[in-house]
């Protein structure tokens, strides 16, 4: 999950960009002091990521609003399901909805698509990771939506892992001088991936000292052969153009490591709503509960 701070000015910006100068439908309609109570709730079956988030949204718009989670992030979701019961005043819900529910909706959509991925794949020995196809801006909200549905993150940015890709290779003059240049500037602790498309270039990444090599659209017999001939002496992670019906025969290569860049950039949103009930004009009296689905 993102940093409070973090976190807070994502929701201020996605809230500024929905209101502008103001709710102009809710604030015509909705008496300042009224009070309504929502239910939010599955409308499809899915893995449920993103409802303290969806909170929060409520919550930076008036703090006296209060959610009751029946579900936690993770759980399995089925149509009908209700997730949680938000109470408090009635414009800070109504102006809030969409904001909240595209970020939750978005969020089990990635949970849920990892999830069926990990799920093909289980017993392999193989783990699924993401990739920095990510939504800019909301890359730590996703790759936690990742780990949500069961998978594991790749590294977060540019800044914490090196990834020598085939530009950087051209660029550096081979292989072996990328790792060389690499291995020279960054400390012990990180490790240094090496991109590769052909079982010569897997030889001389591993000779180099590569930590771990990306197979790069390699064949299913070219990758079992990359994992005969690594030994196990790097990881291996295969990546390209890897779907529901492939994954399953690629982790049985053996590889470690499988990335799929669709499980962010391309998860469709879960369909998730939010219904209110009764509303009453007083703060300080509670609503009735009005379970609509």
């Amino acid at each position: 999950m993102l940093p409070v701070w973090m976190l807070d000015d994502l929701i201020r910006r996605a809230l500024a960009e929905d209101i502008g100068s103001g709710d102009i439908t809710t604030d015509s309609l909705v008496p300042v002091d009224a009070r309504a109570e929502a239910v939010i709730y599955s409308k499809a079956r899915g893995v449920l990521a993103g409802l303290p988030v969806a909170e929060r949204v409520f919550q930076a718009l008036d703090p006296g609003v209060r959610m009751d989670k029946l579900l936690a992030d993770g759980s399995t979701l089925e149509a009908g399901k209700v997730i949680a019961k938000v109470v408090g005043p009635a414009r800070a819900l109504l102006t809030g909805e969409r904001v909240a529910l595209n970020l939750l909706q978005h969020l089990s959509g990635i949970a849920t698509a990892t999830r069926q991925l990990v799920e093909l794949i289980e017993g392999t020995g193989a783990r699924l990771v993401d990739t920095r196809k990510t939504t800019p801006g909301l890359r730590l909200l996703e790759k936690y939506a990742v780990r949500v549905g069961g998978g594991h993150n790749h590294r977060a940015g540019l800044y914490d892992g090196v990834l020598i890709k085939d530009n950087h290779i051209k660029v550096a003059g081979g292989i072996t001088e990328a790792v060389r240049r690499a291995r020279s500037a960054v400390p012990h602790t990180i490790r240094i991936e090496v991109e590769v498309e052909t079982l010569e270039q897997l030889d001389e990444a591993v000779r180099a000292g590569a930590d771990a090599v990306l197979l790069d659209n390699m064949p299913l017999p070219m990758m079992k052969e990359a994992v005969r001939r690594a030994g196990g002496r790097v990881l291996l992670e295969a990546s390209g153009g890897i779907t529901a019906q492939s994954i399953r025969e690629v982790a049985e290569t053996g590889v470690d490591l499988i990335s799929v860049g669709a499980i962010t950039h391309s998860a469709p949103a879960l369909d998730i709503s939010m219904d209110i009930g009764e509303m009453k004009r007083h703060y300080g009296t509670e609503c009735d509960t009005d379970e609509k689905r």
